[in-house]
């Protein structure tokens, strides 16, 4: 890499910082061009050598939120054995992750796709996120336990839409009305889907 692609790769990472702070502290209502460009220290002018417009600094902020996400996960479940208390593990720390940054989670699942950019691409980033994070522990499942792939398929698609599901109405309807008894919700609901892996077996 020579200096000058070292030199964008930086300016690049610091307008991604300055974006993911804003949208961490304040959401993407509040989210423009010039705001980016006082974050990270520069002119506004600058930011448009290194991108098309601030759409395409949410959509690649999207996958570095995503990275980060991954990574806290990574930490939380390290020594879980692989299988369904995996599963079970990731899908907890996939969730605390939301609730530890609730403008992410708007971001993710309640702002207009429009609004971020890239719509289908962004679309198939987030909803593809908890698959992803989870696939080799499926994958063991259905070697382990001889699963057809219709099953794992089907509660894949469960699990995405109650984690999203039980995440919007704590976060925006505070319902559960504590965390512990929010905490003790997904228990349930995510035993419920994945222990039916521990039947199959039998």
């Amino acid at each position: 890499m020579n200096n000058k692609e070292i030199q964008e790769q930086r300016m690049k990472g610091y307008f991604m910082q300055a974006t993911k702070e804003l949208l961490k502290g304040e959401g993407l209502k509040s989210l423009n061009v010039r705001n980016i460009a006082q974050q990270a220290g520069y002119s506004f002018a600058t930011l448009y050598n290194y991108f098309k417009d601030v759409k395409e600094l949410v959509f690649l902020c999207v996958d570095d939120f995503q990275q980060e996400c991954a990574a806290e996960i990574t930490q939380k479940v390290n020594g879980v054995p692989g299988g369904p208390a995996k599963i079970k593990a990731i899908t907890k720390a996939y969730m605390a992750y939301f609730v530890q940054y609730p403008s992410v989670f708007n971001l993710f699942f309640i702002e207009k796709l429009g609004d971020i950019g890239q719509k289908q691409p962004t679309a198939n980033l987030i909803f593809t996120f908890l698959d992803r994070l989870t696939a080799d522990d499926w994958d063991y499942c259905r070697k382990k336990y001889n699963l057809q792939e219709n099953d794992i398929t089907v509660a894949k698609a469960e699990l995405n839409y109650i984690t999203a599901g039980m995440l919007l109405f704590y976060m925006n309807r505070i319902q559960p009305a504590s965390y512990s008894d929010f905490s003790e919700a997904i228990d349930i609901q995510i035993n419920a889907i994945v222990d039916r892996i521990e039947i199959s077996k039998a």
